[in-house]
């Protein structure tokens, strides 16, 4: 296999947040149904807020994605070149676990 290919990555830290959230959760929270009245229906009274269907919102944080080029045949250590990438430019701080490839592709 002759060629290169395009890493991308991002750091993955232990204060990284990922939730999920249904929409009838949000609202029967009070405060946010006071904010949203007062934003969308401003001065009505006896309002019900509905959602027709439980859509579920995440909440990630979020992250810059890092890309780098490696030989095809170093496929098989792309994890441990990620690393290595993080470490040389500087992108492992305190709190930061490894690396998660995003996506990769050839060149």
């Amino acid at each position: 296999m002759k060629g290169m290919m395009r890493v991308k990555y991002k750091m993955l830290c232990e204060s990284d947040v990922q939730m999920e959230i249904g929409l009838n959760d949000i609202l029967k929270n009070e405060k946010v149904l006071k904010v949203i009245k007062s934003e969308f229906a401003k001065g009505l009274r006896n309002l019900d807020l509905l959602a027709s269907e439980n859509t579920i919102i995440e909440i990630n944080t979020k992250k810059s994605i890092y890309e780098f080029e490696v030989d095809k045949k170093d496929f098989a250590d792309l994890v441990e070149l990620a690393e290595e990438n993080a470490k040389e430019n500087k992108r492992v701080k305190k709190g930061c676990l490894g690396v998660e490839i995003v996506d990769f592709d050839t060149i």
